[in-house]
């Protein structure tokens, strides 16, 4: 009876050990596999989340309390103008929104935004007046960085910036066609998120610098990915838009698909997300340049291609971006943000 209760424990102790073996076994192969995956994002051949600050900052919309603002209302509002797009992203409109409650919330975030705007060759001549509006109009009160890609350093305006806001100057080469220097900024942009932007600030949005703010562009423009509709296209039918249509091209965009047709000239959002379509934009204009093919408008149609698969989470409306040489239609009710009117022969390299 020893020698067989003896066995039995010895069994049984053999079990437990093997059992244990086996588990650690598991244990570390699942440990190892996190671990690796967690290299492989901190590496890049991922979607690089875990690096920015903030992922969730726009998520959680606090009111200070006591705060008092108008009564909102679901039954009265604009009825001129569609206000959702049909997967519930926001379309901002004048008067669809509180900017004092925004404010006040967005404030208490202590959020950084950047900005980025190419003033190349001829184009340094718009910049004093896109940076001077730009204090007057584009998120007042709020920490601003601004990031100036010129290759004429030396003509970068003097502006007075009020506190917490400041100017950067970046040397990028000159090009001889308007093209390259348009395809290169996805790239110049990329790279700036990543050697700068992603512990430093929480939102980005990139501008044309041949453009000047008229009207309050502020907290109501904030989102995880945000377009706005170019103004020349917002009411035709989708088979009107410029979309890329060569089957070839990567940022082909085929007839009966497509959402609207946004700007190349504004968009932003989260820095993560803006990250996300800077580096997969200029991956799809690196390909078709293998190829021989180079987008109907370059970046922009690469950026409505990007966003007919990954829809905005927030989209401005014509408002954000209209063109000076048009009438401003009843239902634009402001004009926030406008390119102005030029001669292109006179300032573009070819």
């Amino acid at each position: 009876m020893a020698v067989l209760h003896t066995k039995a424990v010895t069994v049984i102790l053999s079990v437990t050990v093997l059992l244990g073996l086996l588990y650690l076994s598991q244990y570390y192969r699942i440990y190892l596999s996190f671990e690796e995956k967690w290299k492989t994002v901190e590496a890049g051949s991922a979607i690089e989340t875990t690096k920015f600050s903030q992922p969730g900052i726009d998520l959680h919309l606090e009111s200070p309390e006591h705060l008092k603002y108008n009564q909102p209302s679901i039954v009265h509002g604009r009825a001129d103008v569609v206000t959702v797009t049909p997967w519930l992203a926001p379309v901002v409109w004048e008067g669809t929104f509180n900017s004092f409650l925004l404010d006040s919330i967005y404030k208490r975030k202590n959020i950084t935004i950047a900005a980025t705007v190419f003033a190349v060759g001829k184009y340094i001549m718009f910049l004093k007046d896109f940076l001077q509006t730009s204090e007057e109009h584009f998120f007042v009160g709020f920490r601003v960085d601004f990031y100036v890609f010129t290759d004429r350093p030396n003509e970068v305006p003097k502006v007075n910036m009020a506190a917490g806001r400041k100017l950067t100057v970046r040397s990028v080469p000159s090009s001889n066609r308007w093209q390259e220097i348009s395809a290169r900024r996805m790239e110049i942009i990329q790279n700036l998120i990543e050697e700068k932007l992603q512990n430093r600030a929480d939102y980005i949005f990139c501008l044309d610098v041949d453009s000047k703010f008229h009207g309050r562009w502020g907290a109501e423009s904030l989102g995880g990915l945000v377009a706005v509709i170019h103004p020349g296209y917002y009411r035709d039918d989708r088979s009107k838009f410029p979309y890329e249509r060569r089957p070839a091209s990567n940022a082909y965009v085929a007839p009966g698909e497509g959402d609207f047709y946004y700007c190349g000239g504004a968009f932003g959002g989260l820095v993560q997300e803006v990250h996300l379509l800077t580096k997969t934009c200029r991956k799809n204009f690196e390909d078709d340049t293998k190829k021989g093919i180079e987008a109907a408008w370059q970046e922009e149609s690469h950026l409505n291609r990007y966003m007919w698969i990954n829809k905005p989470s927030k989209v401005l409306s014509p408002e954000y971006l209209w063109q000076d040489f048009k009438p401003k239609n009843p239902e634009v009710q402001i004009i926030r943000f406008s390119g102005v009117i030029k001669n292109y022969a006179n300032i573009r390299p070819n």
